[in-house]
């Protein structure tokens, strides 16, 4: 991963402009917090990223190093890489003292269920997250679909969103697919912001929450992806607090966003590029985004997200290690 020096003029503007980023570490006070933030990964910082990522690990090996690197839970991953048999997982979870904690699922917000060979394999993963005792479902829109959206990622504008009535619709759609997940599972929806799909923005996060039933659809709160869009992660978490019920614990490094949108790159540009980093290593605000966890007591699970890609030799359990240790020393979680 491309490590930059956070004490160049361009991270000292973020600083002092407010813009998301984090101030230098020699001059930002080490603060622990005291809420009771669980922490748990996911299978994509293993480089399991879509279900159709070539050559990832083997699932036995990737939950013995999550265990390994002191992780207590796990999210399931894409679509069919865990096993779907509910004794297997079980058992997989189990002999390793982890806990599913959700899973990211994937539903087209403009298409709702015409989208059959999707819904149905949210509504699959649904049944295996209810069947496993998960509370949350991380719902996103399908990513890299759109050539516009998949070319502009961390680039858009507001020409490049939805309208008004896509929005309703889409809206319409996610309300449909949480009421069923609420009223067949016990289970409440968060909204993933991703870079890729047409929930990114600042002003597309506000657009979904401000149209979704506050009942049960939630933001899944992911301060990197925000950052990745152009967002201010501790104002988006400020403003949205009272919908916060999940979130993804992300580092962003903002300078390596700023290079990879220059030369006009895509996201897996940025991810090849080094944009998330280990926590810590970027630009993300820690203190600014734990201060106001601990102001409203967040009390469930943190799932620590690092995107790498296998065929660049990352070694992902000492980057695993390394997250576990940051929070852990850092912030107190």
């Amino acid at each position: 991963m491309l490590l930059k020096v956070l004490f160049s003029p361009l991270a000292e503007s973020y600083r002092i402009n407010g813009l998301p980023g984090a101030q230098p570490k020699d001059i930002t006070a080490k603060i622990l917090h005291s809420m009771n933030m669980q922490i748990s990964t996911g299978p994509v910082s293993w480089g399991v990223l879509l279900k159709d990522t070539p050559n990832v690990p083997p699932y036995s090996l990737v939950l013995d190093q999550m265990k390994e690197a002191g992780y207590g839970g796990t999210e399931l991953g894409p679509y069919g890489y865990l096993p779907f048999d509910i004794e297997k997982l079980k058992g997989e979870m189990d002999g390793r003292s982890l806990k599913l904690i959700s899973a990211f699922v994937i539903i087209s917000f403009l298409q709702g269920k015409e989208d059959e060979t999707v819904y149905r394999e949210a509504l699959e993963t649904v049944e295996v997250l209810a069947a496993m005792g998960c509370g949350h479902v991380v719902l996103s829109d399908t990513l890299f679909v759109d050539d516009n959206r998949a070319r502009r990622a961390g680039r858009i504008r507001m020409e490049d969103s939805l309208s008004e009535s896509d929005w309703d619709r889409a809206a319409q759609n996610i309300n449909d697919f949480a009421r069923l997940v609420h009223e067949q599972y016990g289970m409440k929806s968060v909204m993933h912001p991703h870079v890729g799909g047409f929930l990114e923005t600042d002003f597309e996060i506000d657009a979904a929450l401000q149209r979704t039933n506050p009942e049960i659809v939630g933001l899944c709160y992911d301060m990197a992806h925000i950052a990745y869009g152009g967002g201010d992660p501790v104002a988006v978490l400020d403003k949205w607090r009272d919908r916060t019920w999940y979130v993804h614990i992300k580092e962003c490094d903002n300078l390596v966003r700023d290079e990879v949108l220059t030369r006009e790159g895509d996201y897996f540009d940025g991810v090849e590029s080094g944009v998330f980093p280990e926590l810590g290593k970027g630009t993300i605000d820690w203190q600014g985004i734990a201060k106001i966890l601990t102001a409203i007591d967040y009390q469930g699970w943190g799932t620590v997200e690092q995107d790498i890609i296998v065929e660049k030799g990352v070694d992902a359990l000492a980057c695993a290690k390394s997250n576990r240790a940051f929070l852990r020393e850092e912030l107190g979680w």
